[in-house]
């Protein structure tokens, strides 16, 4: 059997349980079992991410060789990250989706969107350095998102978006070059923002983020000239 087979054959696999994790969750939520409905959802959530990976990777064993191209596209249609500067000169992005808990998610999934979205936004263009910064991370909720449903930041998988972003924006990741911040924040629409700031700016920023517009701040393609 071909390996395209074998991974069909698991996406398929892993859809079926899908299915079946689904209707186990619709009874437990119409019976007012709601902490086992969440335990349950986490499961599907990861299983999700899981088959997504498989699907991503059935196209490459084609053996077409713009399978790659085509996948790239699908994934920038499908999770449209944006990627620019604020009008401050602050380098931020923002994925549209909230990030997983620690040993919960897959970080190959992140991994998948965020490194081709980068690279397309920094194409032709020098990286931005930053010597000495903070990267902020803003956990943006639903406002209809029960507060106990919230994560700790701490167990929040932040690594792979922090590593990625200091590829384009740091001189590297040491502590002494870069400290990080994170806060959560209430939206319309869930989402995770990244920005990286100036040490000296950091006040700045915190002022900056109490007034923030619900759609987020407006980003631009480029890194404005000050003065």
């Amino acid at each position: 059997m071909s390996i395209f087979l074998e991974v069909l054959g698991q996406a398929e696999s892993k859809l079926k349980q899908m299915a079946q994790q689904m209707e186990n969750i619709r009874w437990m939520a119409e019976n007012g079992r709601y902490d086992a409905a969440l335990e349950n959802a986490l499961r599907l959530e990861y299983n999700s991410e899981r088959l997504t990976l498989l699907t991503r990777a059935l196209p490459g064993y084609t053996g077409n060789p713009l399978a790659k191209a085509h996948v790239e596209k699908a994934i920038r249609e499908a999770v449209p990250v944006e990627v620019g500067y604020t009008e401050q000169g602050w380098f931020s992005l923002r994925l549209p989706l909230l990030l997983p808990k620690k040993e919960k998610g897959s970080t190959e999934f992140i991994r998948g969107f965020l490194y081709p979205a980068m690279g397309k936004f920094f194409q032709g263009k020098d990286p931005v350095r930053y010597p000495d910064c903070v990267m902020i991370f803003r956990h943006v909720y639903s406002r209809d998102r029960p507060e106990r449903e919230r994560r700790d930041h701490d167990n929040i998988e932040v690594n792979i978006v922090a590593d990625i972003a200091a590829l384009y924006t740091l001189p590297d990741d040491k502590p002494d070059v870069c400290n990080h911040y994170y806060c959560s924040a209430a939206a319309e629409q869930e989402r995770t923002e990244v920005y990286v700031v100036p040490k000296a700016d950091f006040r700045k920023w915190l002022d900056v983020e109490k007034a923030m517009p619900d759609e987020g701040v407006k980003l631009l393609p480029e890194l404005p000239v000050s003065g």
